[in-house]
């Protein structure tokens, strides 16, 4: 589809969108679909499945970029990235076609996948709010967890985040990092934040796909999202050092449980 196709139906309110987006991304390095999900749905009034679907190929382009700037800082571990990879794509492709099979992708399905995202951008909230607690808790836990067995359990983590990514766009950024940091123990933030971001292009790109073969992509929209989010995650990223995380977090934190709430209690 080519250039023309795709700013047809330009919408610079959905630059801003993605703008204010882009720059939380930048600052915080979460929140991506866990906020372009929501804003698409309530704000603007997409039925879930495209907004989802969109939001996939839109987040295969930016995490392209964001593992481009860590790649050469050597902050992506790519056998993680496999690993997560071997679980996550063959997971999304089956999810993809149970969702096509059921018909979870048309109009009648809006309160179901409202309430799916709903539910992880609850769950998302809670893994900003507390991941510190959440890491330090479970990592007494899984210390002693052979390699072998922390190798299965980054299939089975990749595997999960391949359903629910599929299903809502939302899960890959706080709950995979949270769920990494606690089974890389020893692995630097960075490392772990880096290969999150490297394994999401694929998982987002094959989703992002399938729902565009089901006819569950908006490429006018995503056109949008990205001429504000591009230099959204620019800006963001000059800010961060300048913004406190302390205050940052919580308050996504606190917006993704609002949001989730009202998602679930319509």
């Amino acid at each position: 589809m080519g250039g023309e196709a795709i700013f047809a139906g330009y919408n610079p309110l959905y630059s801003v969108a993605g703008l204010l987006v882009g720059m939380l991304v930048g600052m915080t390095g979460v929140g991506g679909g866990s906020l372009m999900t929501p804003l698409l749905v309530l704000l603007f009034g997409f039925h879930p499945a495209t907004a989802v679907g969109t939001d996939l190929l839109y987040a295969s382009v930016t995490k392209t970029v964001g593992t481009a700037i860590h790649h050469p800082k050597k902050t992506v571990d790519w056998r993680v990235v496999g690993l997560l990879a071997s679980g996550s794509v063959p997971a999304a492709i089956i999810t993809l076609f149970v969702m096509s099979r059921v018909g979870t992708l048309e109009e009648h399905a809006v309160g179901v996948l409202s309430l799916l995202l709903g539910i992880m951008l609850l769950l998302t909230g809670i893994a900003i709010l507390f991941q510190r607690r959440i890491v330090t808790t479970m990592q007494h836990e899984t210390e002693h967890v052979s390699s072998r067995n922390v190798t299965r359990l980054t299939v089975v983590l990749g595997a999960a985040l391949g359903i629910l990514v599929s299903l809502t766009s939302v899960g890959a950024g706080a709950l995979g990092t949270t769920a990494l940091l606690i089974l890389y123990p020893r692995y630097p933030v960075a490392r772990i934040a880096g290969s999150d971001i490297a394994h999401a292009v694929p998982l987002t790109l094959i989703a992002g796909i399938g729902h565009w073969m089901y006819g569950a992509v908006d490429f006018s929209l995503m056109g949008s999202l990205l001429v504000g989010s591009i230099p959204g995650i620019i800006i963001g990223s000059l800010l961060a050092t300048k913004v406190s995380d302390r205050v940052l977090r919580p308050v996504l934190a606190v917006t993704l449980l609002i949001v989730g709430a009202r998602l679930v209690m319509p």
